[in-house]
């Protein structure tokens, strides 16, 4: 056997805390041979990212490596000095980052950014770092090039910030790239895109890649081979198709089993365990008058005519009735959040009709409409549970915040017995409702963000990408909770993602937004299995799948593309 380019021997992490020392990673082994991608899967806190950040030698100071080895190269990265490995990052091992907005510098270039890794990496001259890092923007498909150097990362859309980072992790042309979930948050056309090109590049220099993820589909379509982690430990590694051809151990079904695809049902993503405990799911009718009906919405942004103008939404229509779930899919950048914040009556429209239970609220300034008598049945569940959640509010806060602001005659006493209400209705355990969101898991926030929009029993929930973030057995847990709420309180949904089997879950009929109109709309299992928009299929297509469920048609040739308008 040849000698793997990275080599892991049972390396364990401790981090210090002020309940004692924490081991995040127990004892683990792995390897990555020269060329091979290595999947590295499981959930939040299962020690994928720890394990990358000890390769990097940038864990947090509370963190230490107390047992193992890491050789790279033949070199000892377990001791290696501070010095030396400050030469090694990015010329020999390059990582992107799970948050591409957070790993570049706000307030510097993006084209200076890639620029200082050159220098700082002996690769190019002050002189010919411009020309260089802009060679590397063309490498990644980004249009105008020369003028996107000059570029604000605050000025590039997501999916073009995590263009620029890979940018500046290939700069150097590096043996090992470190891919840490690096298309979290970004809908599946360009998370195919930005794969693709990995994929395209660290073929093109020879590379070998570690790709850490949750999504198991994405796993299956671009790794050789794959380590299972759970609870800091490594319970299966095995080949990509022989592993999820018949996984071995019970955590690896469960995460094949929680994995949404085109024959799953919401229920199906559930443990036995959970399932039994699980009510039955009533035949849901939404045959009566429309709830919310959407005429010939339009929203502008900038003075037509000037060089900002741009047509967001175009006479968008559409309706949801009583108990119906509508899915609203497409794209970044085609419209959809901001339909929804118009619906919300966070954003005024340019044109057009927001009939909500019979009143016009497009005609209700934003403002006037924070303390309207329609504000409580029209609520939203917002994409990152941690952002859209006060940190200096403990879950019990946040949850009481709409019944203060909205029903100020409660007293004390109602309003505690509501709140504990809340929680057992979204099943979230009572002695948590004092701790502060860093203190919660992601699935506890979701659960806070959902008990909290809920709390005034809205008509109406608007569900922005409500389990992006979220680990696929946390995710299945959260969609059984809105199907379990949407039948006991009698709610309709407005449900916003770009994956569209979640959609399918959940959905009754989907809406295809491209480019701030509509280009398909029908029931869910008619746009799902038979499309008849060429972009509805596109979507369908970039779709990775376990091959366990089924063969993608996402994973049967490239779809390597330009940056999207």
């Amino acid at each position: 056997m040849t000698t793997p380019l990275l080599d892991i021997q049972r390396l364990s992490v401790d981090f210090a805390t002020r309940r004692g020392t924490v081991r995040a990673i127990d004892a683990i082994s792995m390897s990555v041979a020269k060329g091979e991608t290595l999947g590295v899967v499981g959930e939040s806190g299962s020690g994928k990212s720890v394990t990358s950040y000890a390769v990097m030698n940038i864990l947090d100071r509370a963190g230490k490596i107390s047992a193992g080895k890491i050789t790279y190269g033949g070199m000892s990265l377990h001791r290696i000095t501070e010095r030396d490995m400050r030469d090694l990052r990015g010329r020999e091992i390059s990582m992107i980052f799970q948050n591409p907005r957070a790993a570049l510098n706000p307030i510097r270039k993006v084209g200076r950014q890639i620029a200082d890794v050159l220098v700082q990496h002996h690769q190019a001259t002050r002189a010919t770092a411009r020309e260089r890092a802009i060679e590397m923007l063309r490498a990644v498909k980004i249009k105008d090039a020369e003028k996107r150097y000059d570029a604000y990362p605050f000025e590039l859309s997501g999916g073009m910030c995590q263009r620029v980072v890979i940018a500046m992790a290939l700069a150097c042309k590096p043996q090992l790239l470190i891919a840490d979930e690096p298309t979290t948050g970004l809908d599946v056309t360009t998370q195919k895109a930005v794969m693709d090109l990995i994929t395209e590049l660290t073929a093109q220099f020879n590379m070998s890649t570690i790709l850490i993820t949750h999504d198991l589909g994405l796993a299956a379509a671009y790794c050789d081979r794959l380590v299972v982690m759970e609870k800091g430990r490594v319970v299966e590694q095995n080949s990509s198709q022989a592993l999820f051809r018949a996984p071995e151990q019970a955590y690896t079904k469960q995460l094949l089993n929680a994995t949404p695809h085109r024959d799953s049902h919401v229920r199906d993503l559930l443990t036995p365990e959970q399932r039994a405990q699980a009510q039955p799911l009533p035949a849901s009718p939404h045959d009566g008058p429309a709830l919310l009906s959407v005429s010939a919405l339009k929203k502008e942004f900038g003075k037509p005519g000037s060089n900002n103008h741009h047509v967001a939404v175009r006479d968008l229509s559409f309706s949801i009735r009583k108990g119906e779930s509508l899915g609203l899919v497409g794209e970044s950048g085609c419209g959809k959040s901001t339909t929804s914040a118009m619906i919300m009556r966070l954003l005024d429209p340019t044109g057009g009709k927001i009939e909500f239970m019979g009143q016009d609220i497009a005609s209700i300034p934003t403002k006037a409409f924070a303390r309207h008598e329609l504000r409580g049945k029209l609520q939203m569940v917002f994409q990152d549970p941690t952002d859209s959640l006060n940190p200096r509010w403990s879950a019990e806060r946040s949850i009481a915040d709409p019944l203060m602001r909205l029903s100020p005659t409660l007293s004390s006493a109602e309003r505690q017995s509501r709140i504990l209400e809340l929680a057992a209705l979204v099943g979230l355990p009572v002695e948590l409702l004092n701790r502060f969101p860093h203190q919660l898991s992601g699935g506890q926030k979701a659960r806070v963000g959902i008990a909290r929009a809920i709390a005034m029993e809205p008509e109406l929930l608007i569900l922005d990408e409500p389990t992006a973030a979220l680990d696929v057995s946390v995710q299945a847990v959260v969609l059984n909770l809105l199907e379990d709420l949407k039948h006991r309180l009698g709610m309709s949904y407005l449900f916003i993602s770009h994956d569209l089997n979640v959609v399918r879950l959940l959905c009754d009929r989907i809406i295809v937004m491209q480019q701030g109109g509509i280009v398909e709309e029908g029931p869910a299992g008619e746009i799902m299995d038979a499309p008849k928009s060429e972009y509805t299929r596109s979507l369908l297509a970039a779709i990775p799948h376990p091959p366990s469920t089924e063969s993608s048609p996402g994973n049967s040739g490239p779809l390597l593309q330009e940056e999207t308008p």
